[in-house]
């Protein structure tokens, strides 16, 4: 395979679509608990979700898996979808409603170029819940590439957003 070929650098993730086995639980989930706005349903087997009103970023689906287990933690698949909140601030606030709602949270990193929250969904599906740092900030190794790296997130220093005045 050739791979001199390059993605345009403006080229986005648009949405992804998740099979679940309850329609009403997932809108809980997503809708009720983390907020999203709900912008069409598809009959009882769809629902079509955003952010700020664009047409989708989350597709839910029971189509092929009304009724069926929770996602397999082994195998092929999704890892996990991934939400960008656009500060840290918005981050802590996700966090104190998670756990005001007694919300398992699976995982909480410091990744140097970002802070993670990391759950599932009612139906398996892995959730990363972040923000990323200014680029400027992220971590470089010697040569100059980023330094990524799994750190335990402080959710205390986090939470300390919620009470801070930022302008």
């Amino acid at each position: 395979m050739n791979a001199t070929y390059t993605i345009p650098p403006q080229t986005r993730i648009g949405h992804i679509h998740l099979k679940v086995s309850d329609l009403d639980r997932a809108l809980e989930f997503y809708r009720d608990l983390l907020g999203f706005e709900l912008i069409t349903l598809y009959g009882d087997q769809a629902a079509f979700i955003s952010a700020g009103g664009y047409h989708h970023h989350i597709g839910l689906n029971t189509w092929h898996s009304k009724g069926f287990p929770p996602a397999s933690k082994e195998g092929v698949g999704l890892y996990h979808t991934a939400i960008l909140y656009p500060t840290r601030k918005d981050l802590a606030m996700i966090l104190n409603r998670l756990r005001e709602h007694r919300y398992p949270l699976t995982g909480a990193s410091d990744h140097g170029v970002s802070e993670a929250l990391y759950l599932d969904d009612p139906d398996g599906n892995g959730v990363e819940l972040y923000w990323d740092r200014p680029q400027e900030q992220w971590p470089q190794k010697p040569d100059g590439s980023i330094d990524m790296f799994t750190k335990p997130l402080n959710l205390n220093n986090l939470l300390e957003e919620l009470n801070e005045n930022h302008e």
